[in-house]
């Protein structure tokens, strides 16, 4: 499974990367479509009006490691970026989390380490 965080946006059956933007959504793909532009390399964009899209919603990927919940930020190579979404400061400490910002801890641990890899949409 791929770690996916952030907007997506369906559009006649194919799902993008997206950033919606008032009644506008930008739709992204890592290849030349008709009607995009390149924006970088591997990076496309097409801007349509929100009422062209099927649906669009809000994935964020889960998982658990070492018996904890957690909000999986991103991927690089075998290692994940988790944040921990329990609350205990006890748990972030054993841990030995690293503390991002107020009440917000954060780690890179090894993919093979990875458990219960979820996705919810909102």
């Amino acid at each position: 499974m791929s770690i996916r965080h952030g907007y997506y946006a369906g559009r006649d059956g194919a799902e993008y990367e997206a950033s919606p933007d008032g009644d506008s959504v930008r739709l992204y793909t890592a290849q030349h479509a008709e009607g995009f532009r390149q924006i970088g390399p591997d990076r496309f964009v097409q801007v349509v009006p929100l009422s062209e899209v099927d649906r669009l919603s809000y994935v964020s990927t889960y998982c658990t490691w070492r018996g904890e919940p957690f909000l999986v930020l991103s991927e690089h190579e075998e290692w994940v970026r988790v944040e921990y979404t329990g609350g205990k400061a006890g748990v972030a400490e054993r841990l030995a989390l690293e503390l991002f910002d107020r009440d917000v801890h954060q780690t890179w641990a090894p993919r093979s380490e990875i458990g219960d890899l979820r996705e919810e949409s909102v």
